[in-house]
C-alpha cells in the first residue's frame, strides 16, 4: 500500500513510541521512512514580536539533533539507514506541517504517538493528531502511550472495525490492502452498542437487541464476501458503550485496528467522527485511520 512512511518524532517517550510502530510497518511492508521533527516558522516581518535569530537557530538545532536520534533508533529496530530519510520542517501547526512533509515526500502513511497526557495504554488526540484527523490526505496510523515499551515482535492481525454505510465498501478494501501489505490477516468487526439503563425501560429490549445483533452479523457476512481472497473472520460485539464493547474484543499483541472516517467530512480526507473518535480513544492497540472515500489501489 505504500513505499514511504511518514513518522513524526519528538524527543520523548511519545516519540519512541511511533518510531517502534513504524518500525513494524516498514519491516513488514518493505517500505522506507522519513522521520520527520515539524519546529515553528520564522515571523514573516521584523517587529517586536519577532524571533530572533539565535532562537530560530536553537529550534533548528533541537529538530536537527531529533531527526539524528530518529534515525539512528530506527537503525537499532532493524530498519536498514538506507531506507531512512531524516526531514526538518518549518510550520506553525505540527500536524498540517506532517501533512505537507507527507505530500512533499510521496508518503502513503503517517505514523506519530500519542499526545503525553493520556492514560498508559491508551492514544489520547492532541493538537497535533487533531490536525492529522481532520485532514490528512493519506492514512494515519497513531501508537497507544507507552506502545514502545511493551511493543509486540511482529504485527500479527488488523481489525477493521466495520459498519454498513453508503460509503463503506471504499474503506473495506482499503483495510483489505494494509492487511495484504502487512502481511496479516484480517478480521471484521462490529460493535452493537446498548444505550445505558435500557432494559429497565423497555420490556423487549433484549429482542430489539438480538435483532440488531443478527442484522450485523449478516452485513459482516456480505462485506467479507466482498474481500475475496483469504477467508474473513467477522466478529460481533455487544456492549454499553464503545469502551466497554472495545473491552470485551480479545485483541492479539500486534493488532492493528483500523477504522474509517466519518461520512460528513472532506473526500479523501481523515475526518474524525463522532464514532470513530470514540473508537480512537477507547483502543487498546495502534489505530489505523483510513480518509473517506479510500479504496485499495
Amino acid at each position: 500500500m505504500t513505499s514511504q512512511v511518514l513518522v513524526g518524532c519528538s524527543p520523548d517517550d511519545r516519540g519512541d513510541d511511533a518510531l517502534v510502530l513504524a518500525a513494524l510497518v516498514a519491516r513488514a511492508t518493505g517500505a522506507a521512512v522519513t522521520a520527520a521533527n515539524v519546529h515553528p516558522p520564522p515571523w514573516p516581518a521584523r517587529g517586536p514580536g519577532s524571533v530572533d535569530a539565535e532562537w530560530l537557530a536553537f529550534l533548528r538545532g533541537r529538530a536537527d539533533e531529533a531527526v539524528r536520534a530518529a534515525a539512528a533508533r530506527l537503525a537499532e529496530l532493524g530498519v536498514p539507514k538506507r531506507d531512512v530519510a531524516p526531514h526538518v520542517h518549518a510550520h506553525r501547526g505540527s500536524g498540517r506541517g506532517l501533512i505537507e512533509v507527507a505530500e512533499e515526500t510521496g508518503a502513503g502513511l503517517v505514523v506519530i504517538g500519542s499526545a503525553p497526557r493520556g492514560r498508559r495504554g491508551r492514544i489520547a488526540v492532541g493538537s497535533t493528531a487533531d490536525q492529522l484527523l481532520h485532514g490528512s490526505p493519506v492514512p494515519v496510523l497513531l501508537a497507544p502511550r507507552g506502545y514502545g515499551a511493551e511493543a509486540p515482535v511482529r504485527l500479527e492481525r488488523l481489525t477493521a472495525a466495520y459498519w454498513r454505510r453508503g460509503d463503506a465498501d471504499g474503506p473495506l478494501a482499503a483495510a483489505a490492502g494494509w492487511a495484504a501489505a502487512l502481511d496479516v490477516p484480517m478480521r471484521l468487526l462490529t460493535l452493537v452498542l446498548r444505550p445505558p439503563g435500557v432494559a429497565a425501560r423497555f420490556r423487549d429490549s433484549g429482542e430489539v437487541l438480538e435483532r440488531q445483533r443478527e442484522r450485523a452479523e449478516e452485513d459482516l457476512a456480505r462485506a467479507a464476501g466482498l474481500v475475496g481472497g483469504a477467508p474473513i473472520a467477522t466478529e460481533t460485539v455487544t456492549g454499553v458503550g464503545v469502551g466497554k464493547a472495545l473491552a470485551a474484543v480479545d485483541m492479539l499483541p500486534g493488532e492493528v485496528l483500523a477504522c474509517q472516517s466519518g461520512h460528513h467530512g472532506p473526500l479523501r480526507k481523515v475526518f474524525l467522527g463522532e464514532s470513530s473518535g470514540k473508537i480512537v480513544r477507547s483502543a487498546p492497540r495502534p489505530v489505523l485511520m483510513l480518509p473517506r472515500g479510500a479504496s485499495r489501489g
